[in-house]
């Protein structure tokens, strides 16, 4: 049964502070209507890259897209190309890299920051370039597209926690409060995401270190979250997904080909 999906990927946020400053996701879970699993990303773990990993099944030593600065369009087929192949609509409210990956690049805010075009792969987005845009804004961002649009994919990307960690290293008040906040955001959101019947991950691209960075192979920097809510999910504490099922995983649920069929157990 083909079914609609958010995506949301929270910048910059570990596993080892998702798993105590989320609150409210983690009450979808302590409910039996939504399971908490935790995830190694690939390396390296940056954001552009893993942003390609995320969307398209494709870890970055294959992609290409091995450092932030690669300023190009993927080589690969994303969640957003399967999708609008597919006749559905997509939408995003995210950092401009992502448009950059996957619309145009490189980024022109001029034409780019407000995307309205059946004929890309995201047809419809709302796009920011500076990290400290507020999380809020995102969310509300995000919403307008929802509403307005009714996309069969919607990824929505907020960087104010990766923001946070960089200036403040990841084992301060001002990163774990800035989780908690995006928790708090989708407080806002979820009930009415799941009654308008989508499928939902939270998931993030990598974590943070206490020096403010991340890169290596640390599990602060490589041991991200993944919450998953709805009936398309088998909600198995067994399952053990990879970060590079994730688009394969989205696609299926989507009832869409992806070269790479996910992770079947996570799965209803």
């Amino acid at each position: 049964m083909k079914r609609k999906i958010i995506l949301v990927v929270l910048d910059g946020l570990t596993h080892a502070v998702a798993r105590h400053a989320m609150g409210h996701l983690h009450a979808w879970c302590n409910a039996r209507r939504g399971a908490y699993y935790r995830l190694t990303c690939e390396l390296p773990a940056l954001s552009r890259p893993l942003y390609e990993c995320i969307l398209t099944g494709v870890p970055p030593i294959e992609s290409g897209i091995v450092h932030n600065d690669v300023v190009r369009l993927s080589h690969h087929r994303s969640l957003f190309h399967i999708a609008c192949e597919a006749g559905l609509v997509t939408a995003a409210a995210a950092y401009h890299w992502v448009s950059e990956l996957y619309n145009r690049a490189p980024f022109d805010a001029a034409r780019d920051r407000l995307t309205d075009d059946a004929k890309l792969p995201i047809q419809h987005g709302l796009f920011y370039w500076q990290d400290h845009y507020p999380d809020s804004h995102v969310f509300a961002d995000a919403e307008a597209l929802r509403t307005r649009y009714t996309p069969d994919v919607l990824l929505i990307h907020p960087m104010n926690i990766d923001d946070a960690g960089h200036k403040h290293g990841g084992d301060s008040a001002q990163y774990r409060n800035a989780a908690r906040m995006a928790d708090i955001y989708l407080a806002e959101y979820l009930q009415r995401w799941h009654d308008a019947g989508y499928q939902i991950i939270v998931t993030a691209d990598h974590g943070m270190n206490a020096d403010r960075s991340h890169n290596g192979l640390l599990a602060e920097e490589r041991e991200v979250p993944l919450f998953v809510i709805g009936d398309a999910f088998s909600l198995d504490p067994a399952a053990t997904p990879r970060q590079t099922d994730l688009c394969g995983t989205l696609c299926t649920i989507l009832g869409v080909v992806h070269e790479k069929p996910g992770c079947k157990a996570l799965l209803a």
